[in-house]
């Protein structure tokens, strides 16, 4: 069937949208570039439409002394905005009227449900989320329902890109088109909304969260409640969660420990234990937990006074306390030097239903062994063997630390193949302890023997291992060793320390090889490890002692090429002169 053409002359076009469609004022969308003597041509198409899957129209261009062109719409003839439209078909002429559409909405309007979600995926696909956000609108002007995943990723994108309030709107459509976000998306809005502080928003989305059918977890009551305390909104933050607990929430354990923690921080132990009371008569009651937690806040602020309190008030709920209350409080005292109530606090977990575990007695031996109390950890640990608690890697490395300190270190060797014997897994930790005092003791042999051993063993030496046998090498004086050991950690990507560089050069320099403590100046600048005074002090005393006025002269003033800070530079010059009136 033929087509009729009506003509009618637009005003120049405004380039707008997607896929490069234009807006005319008067007749509505256009493809392609702006141009001039548009024409805008209603027409009566018989057969498929030319609107296809990718939302584009077939054009037929004209010349009527300039440029046209003529739009074929896939629909029967229509008006945009509200304009009247001609159509003539076999001779006859029709009125019609269609509802009103913003400009903006687009080539859309005219898409159905189908087509406009797969436009929707390419957007999002494409990272384009507030267009995506735009075409979800439109879709709900026209009661199209937008693909349900596809709108969790628009709104999770928009939260990433800050655009909260299209976010929200996303949100909205999508439950009202019968969609149920999950929590992460709503804990993901909740979280953004308490970031900006927006704590009236936040609950309003928490609250339609419930009414969607997805339950609020410990995620977004936290987030409110956190921000509310940060807010210093206490009391608000009180009363919503007695308003939770009345419209039904669960009394989360975990809710309840975070908000009873950020209630004693804020307003201390005796407000707390009142809202205590509060909880209970809204059917929250406190567990074994949440005093753990309050008593872990008020060991590591030192309020023992506090302590005693919430232990009173623990007992007198009928709630025991258990191996966690016991080692927290354990962890506390030792760490402020009470090692004497520590002790104490270990007779009692011995009379009690919780026996010290093996997390207890490590506590206490490493604070022993730190207050220089070897032989009282020693103790500690027959106690505990005796008590048939075994000890652990972690207490055996405690000790073994203690004995090299105190210089004992072919004990810690002896120690170290007793436990290899003995079925326990040696870790690097365990042998880095012994080689490190080894090293310092100058007992390089068993150093080095300890090396191939733990080698052998598939375990393979760190920064810690061969800085500790570098400077144990230099210290003994076996400078060769400790630079073809050097050269292995460089090859083999370690990072060696200032000191260990600092060592070996001091090692060359006190042999005269000053060119080759040049050398590893030279590499410590290529492994960006800064040179700092004992360096520089070091090659210029080898310089000197060498002969080689100049060349140390020269070093110096390199140094100040290098724009060292003044009082460095002046140390320097004044160490070469104290050098030179020896």
């Amino acid at each position: 069937m033929a087509c009729s053409l009506h003509l009618q002359k637009s005003v120049p076009c405004v380039p707008f949208g997607y896929m490069n469609w234009s807006f005319d004022s008067d007749f509505g969308w256009s493809s392609g570039g702006g141009g001039q003597g548009l024409t805008k041509v209603d027409v009566v198409k018989t057969g498929n439409s030319s609107w296809g899957r990718t939302g584009r129209v077939s054009l037929l261009e004209c010349r009527r002394g300039h440029h046209r062109r003529v739009c074929l719409d896939r629909v029967n003839p229509a008006t945009v905005n509200g304009h009247e439209s001609v159509v003539s078909t076999k001779g006859t002429r029709k009125k019609s009227r269609e509802p009103f559409h913003s400009p903006s909405d687009g080539p859309y309007i005219e898409n159905d449900q189908s087509s406009n979600n797969e436009f929707l995926w390419m957007l999002c696909r494409s990272g384009k989320m507030v267009e995506a956000a735009n075409l979800i609108d439109i879709m709900a002007r026209l009661s199209q329902v937008p693909d349900f995943s596809i709108c969790i990723s628009v709104i999770r994108g928009l939260i990433k890109s800050d655009r909260i309030d299209k976010s929200k709107r996303v949100l909205n459509i999508m439950v009202l088109s019968g969609g149920i976000p999950d929590s992460i998306t709503y804990n993901m809005l909740i979280g953004a909304l308490c970031r900006k502080g927006q704590i009236g928003a936040a609950i309003s989305v928490l609250d339609g969260m419930s009414a969607s059918g997805c339950t609020p977890d410990v995620i977004a009551y936290n987030a409110i409640l956190r921000s509310m305390f940060d807010m210093g909104k206490i009391d608000q933050a009180i009363r919503f969660w007695k308003d939770q607990l009345r419209k039904g929430c669960p009394p989360y354990i975990i809710t309840y420990t975070v908000f009873m923690g950020l209630v004693f921080r804020h307003r201390g132990v005796e407000y707390a234990l009142e809202v205590f009371e509060d909880m209970a008569a809204e059917g929250c009651y406190p567990d074994i937990v949440t005093y753990n937690s309050l008593i872990n806040v008020a060991c590591k602020e030192g309020k023992y006074e506090d302590v005693n309190l919430m232990f009173l008030d623990m007992f007198g709920r009928g709630l025991v306390p258990n191996s966690v209350t016991y080692n927290t409080l354990l962890h506390g005292l030792c760490r402020i030097g009470r090692r004497g109530e520590a002790e104490q606090i270990l007779s009692i977990m011995n009379q009690s239903s919780n026996p010290p575990t093996v997390v207890s007695y490590n506590i206490l031996i490493n604070c022993l062994c730190k207050s220089g109390f070897l032989d009282r950890a020693v103790d500690f640990l027959e106690q505990m063997v005796s008590g048939g608690c075994y000890p652990d890697i972690i207490t055996y490395n405690t000790l073994l630390y203690a004995i090299c300190k105190e210089g004992m270190v072919d004990e810690a060797f002896s120690i170290l193949h007793f436990l290899g014997n003995n079925g326990y897994t040696l870790v690097q930790s365990t042998y880095n302890i012994v080689i490190d005092g080894l090293s310092k003791n100058g007992n390089m042999d068993k150093a080095m023997e300890l090396l191939r051993e733990m080698i052998s063993c598939r375990i393979f030496p760190d920064d810690i291992t061969y800085n500790s046998l570098i400077a144990g090498l230099c210290k003994a004086n076996m400078v060769e060793s400790a630079l073809r050991m050097l050269k292995e950690m460089t090859r083999r990507k370690h990072k060696p320390k200032i000191t260990t560089f600092n060592a070996v050069i001091q090692g060359l320099c006190s042999t005269n090889k000053v060119d080759v403590a040049i050398d590893i100046l030279n590499m410590m600048v290529l492994k960006q490890c800064k040179p700092n005074e004992v360096t520089y002090a070091t090659l210029i005393k080898g310089l000197d002692a060498v002969g080689k006025q100049e060349e140390a002269m020269e070093l110096r003033n390199n140094l100040i090429e290098r724009k060292y800070p003044p009082s460095f530079v002046h140390f320097i010059h004044n160490f070469l002169q104290i050098l030179r009136s020896l």
